[in-house]
């Protein structure tokens, strides 16, 4: 994908459907069929099957069961997602689990919502991922962040802008740490050494109050650090 997708738009949103119940890929078949900026362009109901179609049909965004038969979808994301980098992964799951979560997080998903979330709500997640921007269920969100603030260093930032403390450069190095970058991706990134950005990376964990680079991107997924001017 590039720059920003929507309705505004002349391609419709391509979008990939999995998930191992034929009810549920009708249900939000339909959904999206009534949706004039989005396109469905193809739907499997097992890991496999999205392997061999997923990269044939280059969509731009993927909504994803988390449980499966033959695996998990957040397996799943990471291996679309080194196939097809620039796809957005939305997790669909009926289950609130933090541990998923946090898997989801780290495999490079852009949005992870629950499956009793409203049509009218999917239908806006699939969009703010297609344009480039990250989504989590707000419930869950909420209540991983206050979990992992109780477990940082003491120091737990402003509720209400966490980043605020942040320079430009260390923002970038969180944006990227949210979409599942190392240190030696930063670098080549930001043209920086790999040190250097090792060094950021404390520093900032530091000023956000946390102590693990997983709680850094659950902070960075939800409050979307946007991209700074060149520093």
């Amino acid at each position: 994908m590039s720059g920003q997708r929507g309705a505004s738009t002349q391609a419709p949103i391509r979008v990939f459907l999995l998930d191992d119940h034929e009810v549920v890929r009708r249900g939000v078949r339909d959904l999206f069929d009534a949706e004039p900026d989005i396109e469905i362009v193809g739907e499997a109901s097992t890991g496999g099957q999205a392997l061999i179609r997923g990269p044939a049909l280059r969509p731009d965004v993927a909504v994803l069961d988390v449980r499966l038969t033959d695996t998990d979808g957040v397996t799943l994301c990471r291996d679309l997602r080194s196939l097809m980098p620039e796809l957005a992964c939305v997790m669909l799951t009926s289950f609130d689990d933090d541990d998923a979560l946090l898997d989801a997080i780290m495999a490079g998903a852009a949005g992870y919502v629950l499956k009793q979330i409203k049509g009218a709500d999917l239908v806006t997640a699939v969009r703010t991922v297609a344009g480039g921007r990250s989504l989590l269920d707000p419930a869950s969100a909420s209540r991983l962040m206050g979990s992992l603030r109780t477990t940082g260093n003491g120091s737990a930032p402003d509720p209400d802008d966490p980043l605020a403390g942040l320079t430009r450069r260390e923002r970038e190095i969180l944006r990227l740490i949210g979409r599942g970058l190392t240190n030696r991706q930063i670098g080549r990134r930001l043209d920086l050494p790999e040190e250097t950005v090792k060094t950021d990376v404390g520093r900032l964990l530091s000023k956000l109050g946390v102590t693990r680079r997983i709680q850094a991107a659950v902070l960075a997924t939800h409050f979307e650090p946007p991209p700074d001017k060149p520093f």
